[in-house]
Order: C-alpha cells, then sequence, then structure tokens
C-alpha cells in the first residue's frame, strides 16, 4: 500500500485515507470513522438513518463527504 493511501489507526482501529498531492489535503473514509465512533454494526444503515433525520446534513451530504474510491485495508 502506497503512503498516499496509507490505513491510519485511531482508536486501534484502521481508518483508510488518501493523501491529494495536488491539493495537500488529507481524505478519511468517513464510513469508518462513524464505525469506530457510533460502533454500528450496520454503519451504511446508521448513516442513512443520519442523514433522514438532519435535512441539512442530507442536502449537504456530497459536498462534505466527497466520494472517492478507497482501497480497502487487509
Amino acid at each position: 500500500m502506497s503512503k498516499e493511501n496509507k490505513i491510519q489507526l485511531f482508536q486501534e482501529q484502521a481508518v483508510r485515507t488518501h493523501w491529494d498531492e495536488e491539493h495537500e489535503k488529507w481524505y478519511f473514509s468517513v464510513k469508518d470513522v462513524v464505525q469506530i465512533l457510533s460502533k454500528s454494526k450496520d454503519v451504511k444503515q446508521y448513516i442513512k438513518k443520519l442523514r433522514s433525520r438532519d435535512q441539512e446534513l442530507n442536502s449537504n451530504w456530497g459536498t462534505i463527504c466527497t466520494p472517492l474510491p478507497l482501497v480497502a485495508g487487509k
């Protein structure tokens, strides 16, 4: 795994990341972070429910959570 897509640890759990050289920004997997913080068994459904309860979050989801392909860790 390259330096740019290195798995980071948070609370001893893996978080997928990506370093954008051009913009000098780190990107983190929202699913990984939500999984760690919520301890949800089904993080996809947890996020879906969260978005359904907060219209502002839902309307800005694509802006604040830019979809990027990330390599799955082992």
